[in-house]
């Protein structure tokens, strides 16, 4: 028999899911529109990079401005307003035939995705139980994967036939459903709770207070945690089917094995969901994410379909494993009254990481660097990333939210 607490938990889980979706399948188009560009709009590596990094430029602003809002106005506010932002911009950048205006549209979506990822793992966090919060944070996170899956499955029948717009409209439409669902959400009770006794705070005080002494070692861990995840994802996944057609295979054959690699993102988000419970956050952070430096460095290596196909599963495995441990490990550093602003600003400051990611591939391609030159620095990225962890971070398992 299912109790109401399991039914609101499951209802919870599917809409914040849900929107997690949406948000992956956004980005995971924008991946294979990339490459679509390069040929229909005869874009350059450099412009190809910017891309992804004016992307990533609207979803630093977009953490760190709704993390702060959603301190003041509530989790479910925050995430409609998210929502409508991405979702209307994804439509809009569909009819666009510059370069110049389709970035303008980027920085807007970028805005949504960024303001909503953190926003979502934090209301989670405060509306489910200590002994299952990392679970099932994770397993909101997996949605990413179902989103990277449809996006990769709308490429490739799609965007060869019918046109790289046709697809962003497409990624519009489920977006309106969540709308809908949304206005059917409950707020965090402990965000009413301490809304309803304390002043609304003032986003100068918030940042001091997630920089204050008893925060200062989550915080600086958190930084260079998500800097370090975000360079790596956004440098190597923005540009992993262009990097199959640079390695010498055709666009539609880049699609095809790319899918097959997204594939390997569930199981990756499965373990983790199953491991974080049984041996700790850190654990979980730092072995994946040595996982993922260990990968990136044979896909950068790779000229054989078998060593490149092998480790861009393990690359995808490992690498969104660890994302959704950072997800649930993030809003665990703070309190209720500024866990929104903490978790926001770590995420805006893991997308300068994505900002320049993207570029950097695309200037180190411009000047004829090999791939496993570029592939071998995001192997190094993750590696500190995982030692940030180890040595600074706290074990948050089981422990109550303050």
């Amino acid at each position: 028999m299912i109790t109401s607490s399991k039914r609101a938990e499951r209802k919870l889980l599917g809409i914040a899911g849900l929107a997690w979706l949406f948000d992956a399948m956004d980005v995971g188009i924008l991946s294979f529109i990339i490459a679509a560009l390069k040929t229909e709009w005869s874009l350059t590596p450099e412009q190809m990079g910017w891309i992804g990094s004016v992307n990533s430029i609207g979803m630093a602003v977009g953490a760190l401005f709704f993390g702060f809002i959603s301190d003041r106005i509530g989790r479910k506010s925050v995430l409609i307003i998210t929502l409508l932002l991405f979702s209307l911009g994804s439509g809009a950048s569909a009819f666009t035939t510059t370069l110049s205006i389709f970035l303008i549209f980027r920085f807007v979506i970028g805005m949504g995705l960024g303001g909503e990822l953190p926003v979502a793992s934090t209301l989670v966090s405060e509306s489910v139980s200590a002994e299952k919060r990392g679970r099932i944070v994770v397993l909101l996170e997996s949605f990413w994967a179902g989103g990277w899956l449809i996006a990769a499955l709308i490429s490739y029948f799609i965007i060869p036939d019918f046109g790289w717009r046709t697809a962003l409209i497409i990624s519009t439409l489920p977006a309106f459903y969540a709308i809908y669902l949304r206005w059917h959400l409950e707020d965090s009770s402990r965000f009413i709770s301490l809304h309803e006794k304390t002043t609304k705070p003032s986003f100068w005080g918030n940042f001091t207070k997630v920089w204050s002494k008893p925060y200062i070692r989550p915080t600086l861990m958190l930084w260079i945690l998500w800097f370090c995840v975000v360079f790596s994802y956004y440098g190597m996944f923005l540009w992993l089917p262009s990097v199959m057609v640079l390695k010498g295979f055709s666009l539609i054959k880049s699609f095809q094995y790319v899918l097959i690699m997204t594939l390997a993102q569930l199981p990756g988000y499965f373990t983790a969901a199953w491991l974080i419970e049984k041996m700790g956050r850190k654990f979980v952070l730092v072995t994946y994410l040595i996982g993922t430096g260990l990968s990136a460095y044979f896909f950068g290596t790779a000229e054989a379909l078998p060593l490149l196909m092998t480790s861009g599963i393990f690359l995808s495995f490992f690498n969104l494993g660890a994302w959704g441990a950072l997800y649930a490990y993030s809003p665990e550093q703070y309190p209720t009254i500024i866990r929104g602003t903490g978790t926001g600003m770590a995420a805006a400051f893991g997308r300068i990481g994505g900002i320049l990611g993207p570029l950097l591939i695309g200037y180190l391609v411009a000047q004829k660097v090999s791939i496993n030159s570029i592939f071998t620095i995001f192997c190094i990225a993750i590696l500190i990333g995982a030692a940030a962890v180890l040595l600074l971070g706290k074990e948050t398992k089981n422990q109550e939210l303050a």
